[in-house]
């Protein structure tokens, strides 16, 4: 999965990031077959790179570290197959474009529409992945399935104002 230059997932500040992450992966493990964690995350790398680099703006630090924890773990089971399927950067990782003058009670996790997968997690993990959707378990053992395309559905005529005009 290639980024092009100059793109950035909002909120994780990665444009031109490094091919490597400055943080260390895994150490430990002895012989010629060893490599650096980042390795086994993929293309995905270096988004996980730039989150762990710092908390994105108007996020509490708690759900950062979950984020970067949940982000690792994901990408370790199901990095290779989510890339496979056309999962992209903004889908796993994307955030709410903050207004320029958030009021003191804006969220940017509230908005789930344009909330990734990574940052809902909140140490569950993802049991199934498909195309469009990921089924996340929770502690009492129920699923959830987060849906890639999670817009809005479409109601009868007359749901929207826009069908006044």
């Amino acid at each position: 999965m290639n980024m092009p230059a100059g793109d950035a997932v909002e909120g994780v500040g990665l444009r031109e990031a490094p091919s490597k992450p400055s943080k260390p992966g895994f150490e430990g493990f002895e012989g010629a077959q060893s490599r650096d964690f980042s390795d086994f995350l993929g293309p995905y790398s270096r988004v996980i790179a730039a989150l762990e680099a710092r908390c994105p703006d108007l996020i509490p630090a708690d759900r950062w570290q979950a984020a970067v924890g949940d982000g690792r773990a994901f990408l370790a089971k199901w990095g290779e197959q989510a890339e496979a399927l056309g999962w992209t950067f903004r889908d796993l990782f994307g955030l709410h474009k903050p207004p320029e003058k958030p009021h003191p009670s804006y969220s940017r996790l509230s908005r789930y529409d344009e909330t990734g997968l990574i940052w809902l997690l909140q140490r569950r993990e993802v049991v199934a992945l498909t195309e469009a959707t990921a089924a996340i378990q929770n502690p009492t053992g129920a699923i959830i399935v987060f849906r890639k395309h999670n817009k809005p559905t479409l109601g009868p005529v007359g749901d929207s104002l826009d069908d006044l005009q």
